[in-house]
């Protein structure tokens, strides 16, 4: 296979690093020392794949260069005799080796910087300059979130294994909530210099899939899963040909993935009839179900999203739900009651611009261009998001020319 396109390149890495990291970490016991090595093969890869082709077995081509330089590393290193038999018989990871991986470096000890930093470079296999470039961080910032939290783990000795049955519904929150703050940085990003990032989605996604293959009896793993995939569904029409943001009642549904509606909303179909209780990652996926459903914006079923709203709100309430929810009374009940709901939502959201950009919409719904400006200027000056500020931008401009 030659002349690999660069996101092939980039899924084939990412998928067989991460097994990698997992088989080297099992077999050498030291963090640092196989993500270095995990490094040097994946670099190797990136600068020899475009020209030479995917080799029929990427795994193996990367443990082959990671076992030589793990071997010229060990023949310096005295104190590691001992582990140089295992980097010599080639064995292939455990099958949960990433799942193990994915648990420590989301390990709550790390600060969630250095979490998803670390996840990015030894479960998805980047470089620290794809992170940076990522994240619109500097290199030697994220450098040194990776070096912290790789010293962490071994000055805490925190382990590398699945957690024990008693601890995993709280461990696995903290590997879900990673994935889907960088599911969300990457679908509305919250710095100034762009509006969205594909690779970041990618990443979540293909991490969302990792967990849910690793874990199939995890109802949650899949409910995220289905969210983001219900959500990439739309990217078509998510922004115009300026690169401005779209909102989903003006979007152009014909350019909806409607495959991709179909495998997610099945997928949560399945999770559902197999765990009654539905976790909040399964109920954001309803909700982003009903939308996605809906052949018009008039279709859309306000009143079973307000119910979805309550249940998640049950489970995990947050101001920032109760906003959202807010929005689906607002066409369910009309603008008077989304008001009142809004108006508890103050002092917790001051400094949200959604919250100031649907207080204004409501009121202008109710006729109060005036304060609907105001409300709207409050949300440009508190948002970085460059499409976001084109679309206020346009409102506050149209309610200036509106008699």
């Amino acid at each position: 296979m030659t002349g690999a396109p660069a996101d092939e390149l980039a899924r084939v890495v990412r998928e067989h690093a991460g097994r990698l990291a997992a088989s080297l970490v099992s077999l050498l016991g030291d963090f640092s020392a196989a993500e270095d090595l995990v490094q040097d093969a994946v670099e190797a890869a990136l600068r020899r794949w475009p020209d030479e082709g995917i080799p029929d077995r990427p795994d193996a081509w990367l443990h082959t260069v990671a076992r030589r330089r793990g071997l010229d590393v060990l023949r310096r290193e005295s104190v590691y005799r001992a582990k140089l038999e295992l980097l010599r018989d080639p064995a292939p990871a455990e099958p949960d080796g990433r799942l193990r991986l994915m648990f420590t470096c989301c390990h709550p000890a790390l600060p969630r910087a250095a979490q998803i930093a670390l996840t990015l470079r030894v479960v998805c296999g980047l470089t620290t300059g794809q992170i940076a470039a990522a994240f619109l961080a500097p290199e030697t910032t994220v450098a040194q979130r990776i070096t912290r939290a790789k010293k962490k783990i071994a000055e805490a000795g925190i382990p590398y294994r699945v957690p024990a049955a008693g601890e995993l519904p709280a461990r696995v929150r903290e590997v879900l909530a990673v994935i889907y703050l960088l599911f969300n940085e990457g679908y509305l990003s919250s710095t100034a210099e762009r509006a969205h990032s594909r690779d970041l989605v990618d990443d979540a996604e293909w991490l969302a899939s990792l967990l849910t293959g690793l874990m199939p009896a995890e109802p949650e793993a899949a409910g995220l899963l289905a969210l983001i995939r219900l959500h990439r569904a739309r990217d078509a029409a998510r922004f115009d040909d300026s690169g401005g943001l779209v909102l989903l009642r003006d979007q152009d549904r014909s350019r909806w993935d409607h495959d991709a509606i179909a495998a997610a909303t099945a997928l949560l179909t399945r999770t559902a009839r197999r765990h009654r209780a539905p976790g909040p990652y399964q109920l954001q996926a309803a909700i982003a179900a009903c939308h996605a459903e809906a052949a018009r914006w008039d279709d859309t079923d306000w009143r079973q999203i307000v119910v979805l709203y309550d249940m998640l709100l049950r489970l995990a309430p947050s101001p920032v739900t109760r906003l959202h929810r807010a929005v689906a009374v607002r066409h369910a009940d009309g603008p008077e009651a989304a008001l009142g709901e809004l108006k508890d939502l103050r002092a917790a959201l001051d400094r949200y611009p959604l919250y100031h950009a649907t207080h204004a919409e409501l009121l202008r719904d109710l006729g109060r261009p005036g304060e609907a400006r105001e409300a709207d200027e409050r949300a440009l000056r508190l948002t970085a998001n460059p499409a976001q500020q084109a679309l206020l931008e346009e409102r506050i401009s149209w309610s200036g020319t509106a008699p």
